[in-house]
């Protein structure tokens, strides 16, 4: 029995895994369909996407009061657009919609432990 080096290669050693996801949210689907990055129009994974909702006012801040006084509705709420942006990953950290995290160190992709809470000003000066 003589065991080949792709074999070997295939069951014996393992590869490096960058992400314990691969960068992706599918777990137990086989395929997702693809949409069209909002920025470059490239093929991403719906999955993999960086997606946002930008919500905006329907008209800009400097028509705001003029439509309110001209407005028979008293306290009446302008409505809002909410645009859902769709981004693939390298438009999303080229314009700092997601930041590039290193592998080791607080915060870092393996860091598993909740990000610690801001509980205010410490009373360590009252104490004394």
């Amino acid at each position: 029995f003589v065991i080949s080096k792709a074999f070997f290669f295939y069951f014996v050693s393992k590869m490096v895994v960058k992400r314990r996801n691969h960068g992706r949210a599918k777990n137990n689907r086989g395929h997702v369909n693809f949409i069209r990055c909002d920025n470059c129009a490239r093929c991403c994974p719906k999955d993999k996407a960086i997606k946002r909702f930008h919500v905006r006012n329907m008209v800009e801040s400097a028509a705001v009061r003029d439509i309110e006084e001209a407005s028979e509705i008293k306290d009446y709420q302008l409505p809002k657009l909410y645009i859902k942006i769709q981004y693939c990953v390298s438009c999303a950290i080229h314009s700092h919609i997601v930041r590039v995290r290193a592998a080791e160190g607080p915060g870092g992709r393996k860091d598993r432990a909740p990000p610690k809470r801001f509980r205010g000003k410490s009373n360590n000066n009252a104490k004394k």
